[in-house]
């Protein structure tokens, strides 16, 4: 089977110049990071541009499906229009990333707004702009986006999100299709809110079925099983309703490598598995070939990414560890802390032939728990060295936070030899732009 991008740990274009330095779309990371500053979220187009590219080539055999990039692992304008340019549709999860992929140009038509408590201002927004789905999660958000679109005059596309009752063998603050999740309507609960759809909430269309089994998923038998519970549904909810619903959302959740260990599938084994599923449900069920939505995020956006630091102190424990710390951490980067997530590295400036020294590379935010990379193999580690973190794409500046007052990274594109920031570095100004003395205390 042919490999794809999210199965390589690196960017396409990584590679060391003759410098010694690492490169990434031609351009010099050192340099970058003396340009820019530390830390640095470095994007790679070309790699973007591929992994969207092998998507679409998986899945070209099913002839009605639709790429929807699940914009919650990383959201700019700047990704977004790439995007866009790429044929992808998007998954929003808030009105922030709704309003972002819009001021980008994205065909709003192709957007599905996901969520388990979209507000009212937030279903009206999606509403006036056109957003082409909402994926309904609950009884309250039927009974409020109803009276949403009834207040418009409007006729609502939506989806049903359901739990399938299935569990990944991944970490379980992402595992989002088990039955004791707060996604979602319960199989048991279907019946019921179609019947409130098709009597009671007459500005709500329903086209299909949506459910999202996890995050940074290594199996491809949990695909089967979702798309022949998916496809039963809709053949059952035919014969009792007279209901023709066709479009199927898989969501997406496939995994990257983060570490030489992992073994993701590709984008190529999953479209295979998922295709064939469906084309085999279709056929035992008797339902014509729903229209396929897929969802990636990560798989899209990871391995496009590093995040580049400049090392500062060190700490040997007697006896111990020696840390290095960084001038970042879990601000830029809160998985390690909050997923136990692994990551690779290297020393941008330092040949990977010199002897290697095992070092934990610590942040630098006062938590004992801001630690980056535990025991990691690297050249000498000094003052001033420029380390490199791969596949950080996902979930790093999205879940960023101004912890301990540390203004947010800088973001740049880069391709070609050509770098373009398309996040800015916040500023100390920045931070306090929002804050507000009351008069009483002036």
């Amino acid at each position: 089977m042919k490999e794809s991008t999210n199965q390589l740990l690196k960017p396409v274009t990584t590679k060391r110049n003759t410098a010694g330095n690492l490169e990434i779309g031609s351009c010099d990371l050192v340099e970058l990071a003396e340009k820019y500053g530390t830390p640095l979220y470095v994007i790679d187009e070309t790699t973007l541009r591929n992994i969207c590219r092998d998507y679409k080539s998986a899945f070209s055999k099913y002839e009605k499906v639709n790429m929807m990039f699940a914009s919650k692992s990383l959201c700019t304008m700047a990704i977004s229009r790439i995007l866009h340019q790429e044929g992808f549709g998007f998954d929003v999860v808030s009105a922030g990333e709704m309003f972002t992929v819009y001021k980008a140009g994205a065909d709003m038509s192709k957007v599905l707004f996901n969520g388990n408590n979209k507000s009212f201002d937030e279903l009206t927004l999606a509403i006036l702009i056109g957003v082409g789905r909402i994926s309904v999660d609950n009884f309250f958000e039927l009974d409020l986006l109803n009276e949403v679109a009834k207040s418009h005059n409007k006729t609502v596309d939506i989806l049903l999100r359901i739990t399938p009752g299935i569990e990944c063998h991944t970490h379980e603050y992402i595992q989002t299709g088990h039955l004791d999740s707060k996604f979602g309507f319960d199989l048991t609960q279907i019946d019921e809110a179609v019947e409130l759809i098709l009597n009671s909430y007459t500005n709500l269309k329903l086209h299909g079925l949506h459910a999202h089994i996890g995050s940074q998923i290594f199996e491809t038998k949990v695909y089967h099983d979702e798309i022949e519970i998916l496809v039963k549904e809709i053949a059952r909810l035919d014969e009792k309703f007279n209901l023709k619903l066709d479009e199927i959302n898989v969501g997406g959740g496939l995994g990257v490598k983060y570490t030489g260990s992992d073994c993701p599938p590709s984008t190529y084994q999953i479209a295979d598995v998922i295709i064939k599923s469906l084309n085999e449900s279709v056929e035992k069920y008797g339902i014509e070939p729903p229209s396929l939505f897929i969802e990636p995020g990560r798989s899209i956006i990871s391995t496009c990414g590093v995040t580049l630091y400049t090392i500062g102190s060190s700490k040997q424990v007697p006896k111990g560890r020696r840390y290095v710390a960084v001038d970042g951490g879990m601000a830029d980067n809160p998985r390690p802390s909050m997923y136990q997530a692994e990551y690779t590295a290297e020393i941008a400036n330092k040949k990977e032939d010199a002897a290697l020294q095992t070092v934990t590379i610590a942040g630098r935010f006062c938590e004992s728990g801001d630690i980056l990379i535990k025991d990691i193999e690297l050249p000498e580690p000094e003052e001033g060295d420029i380390l490199c973190v791969y596949n950080t794409g996902a979930y790093n500046y999205s879940m960023a936070s101004n912890y301990n007052r540390v203004q947010k990274s800088q973001m740049v594109l880069v391709n070609n030899s050509k770098s373009d920031i398309i996040i800015n570095r916040e500023t100390l100004e920045d931070l306090i732009s929002h804050d507000v003395i009351p008069d009483r205390l002036k």
